[in-house]
């Protein structure tokens, strides 16, 4: 009997070890944060040395970080921190002289297949009216 016992308290034990994790499937849900300024690489390669602070911020948008002592410098700062998982944080320092854009570093590198800012520009010529426009029929009723 004692030689029954053993194997089979061995069996036992060795099938409690393929369990799944009971703590894992009760933790619980954790969000992602994102917080600050996403930046793409196609962003940044729109960025022209010369550009105004209104050019930059309206590519970039409004930086996280303006340092009242280094009122020239614009700090656009990523974090993204998921439910599970590595942190990951993205810096981009925009440097102004005399209110335009002189250099720019961080850890995001300009997309070199983006379009440059000059070449993304189109002209669209707005010729003459042509035909009559369509009656007003009054309110939509779609509306009310």
């Amino acid at each position: 009997m004692k030689r029954l016992i053993i194997p089979v308290f061995l069996v036992a034990l060795a099938g409690c070890s393929s369990v799944p994790d009971v703590q894992s499937l009760l933790a619980p849900y954790r969000i992602d944060v994102r917080q600050g300024n996403f930046v793409t690489p196609q962003m940044v390669a729109m960025l022209k040395q010369g550009q105004t602070r209104d050019q930059v911020r309206f590519i970039l948008g409004t930086p996280l970080l303006t340092d009242p002592f280094h009122a020239d410098r614009w700090d656009y700062v990523y974090r993204f921190q998921p439910g599970y998982g590595a942190v990951q944080q993205r810096h981009l320092a925009v440097h102004f002289v005399d209110g335009k854009l002189a250099r720019f570093d961080g850890d995001i590198p300009a997309d070199p297949s983006a379009p440059a800012a000059a070449s993304s520009e189109r002209v669209v010529e707005i010729g003459p009216k042509t035909g009559t426009p369509a009656p007003a029929t009054g309110p939509d009723p779609a509306r009310n």
